[in-house]
């Protein structure tokens, strides 16, 4: 399997990501999969700033993501995938049941979020989605970064995390 990540983050492409993540486990491409952005050159490009030139990078809308995921699995380099948030990873989940972990990066405050890590806040129905995906089979973790204990979904849901 290409594909060594599976990530939500709200930020999509960002420092950590291309680097906390992408030089240890010597990433060759990421998969942004947004269906705003993937509709908009403008987005794209403001986001291919933060990659270096050796990285390749995608976009793709959820449907097109889908029908896409084998082909990216059989690349040789390893790769990662970007959802900017739950609801986008659920539905990828929904149309590619083949999807088995998914990391939680940084899910940031905003009205409504409750703090369950530093670098994750959740409303009551992003944590139903997230129970919804485990029950699936999915193992859900939090890792902020790759040295970093992956939390698993109960412990961070159930506040032993703090």
């Amino acid at each position: 399997m290409a594909i060594e990540l599976y990530r939500i983050d709200d930020r999509l492409i960002h420092g950590q990501v291309v680097v906390g993540w992408g030089q240890p486990l010597r990433v060759g491409f990421i998969v942004v999969v947004d269906d705003e952005v993937a509709a908009s050159e403008w987005e794209q490009e403001l986001y291919r700033m933060g990659v270096p030139p050796e990285m390749e990078l995608y976009f793709a809308s959820v449907n097109d993501a889908a029908e896409r995921l084998d082909t990216w699995r059989r690349d040789q380099r390893p790769g990662i995938l970007l959802t900017g948030d739950i609801d986008t990873m659920r539905r990828l989940v929904e149309r590619a049941p083949s999807i088995q972990t998914v990391n939680l990066g940084g899910i940031h405050h905003r009205a409504g979020r409750a703090e369950r890590l530093r670098y994750i806040y959740l409303t009551s129905e992003e944590e139903r989605e997230l129970r919804a995906l485990a029950s699936r089979g999915i193992d859900v973790t939090a890792q902020d970064v790759p040295s970093a204990r992956p939390l698993p979904l109960r412990e961070l849901l159930d506040g032993s995390a703090r």
